[in-house]
């Protein structure tokens, strides 16, 4: 075990809890799913288990709405599992913001584009940042 971790959790006890309770977080997850609907199994999981009351994430409101229509039946099917639980509380959960890539820019251009820009450049004052921008600009350019 990593001494970062060690001193991040303070003792072995900490991250044995910890161990455990990820554990019964998954176990929880499978039978969840035992008890869902196909086409629900992938849009909802355990988010957590504090005392006796559950939370489920759903992928969205109408999942959330129907889930909570399900709690009763929820609520039995982990009793008879060996969980006894008090109630179940299911939120809807953020969307994971996916940033799409940026498509890399294309800096090529001729050896002729590259020495006018260069050539108007040295037209302007030593201290225009355009100059520094179009000098920056034929440097990193490729060729065609």
């Amino acid at each position: 075990m990593s001494t970062l971790i060690q001193r991040f959790l303070g003792s072995g006890d900490m991250l044995a809890r910890l161990q455990d309770h990820a554990a019964r977080l998954r176990r929880l997850q499978g039978l969840l799913e035992q008890a869902l609907p196909p086409q629900f199994v992938g849009a909802c999981s355990i988010a957590n288990l504090k005392d006796d009351t559950l939370v489920i994430a759903a992928r969205g409101g109408a999942i959330a709405v129907r889930l909570k229509q399900m709690a009763p039946s929820l609520l039995d099917h982990f009793l008879r599992a060996g969980y006894p639980l008090s109630s179940i509380k299911i939120k809807v959960a953020t969307p994971e913001q996916h940033v799409p890539a940026r498509a890399p820019s294309n800096r090529s251009m001729s050896p002729s584009a590259r020495d006018t820009l260069t050539d108007f450049a040295a037209t302007l004052p030593a201290d225009s940042p355009l100059r520094d921008s179009l000098e920056r600009l034929a440097r990193r350019s490729r060729e065609r």
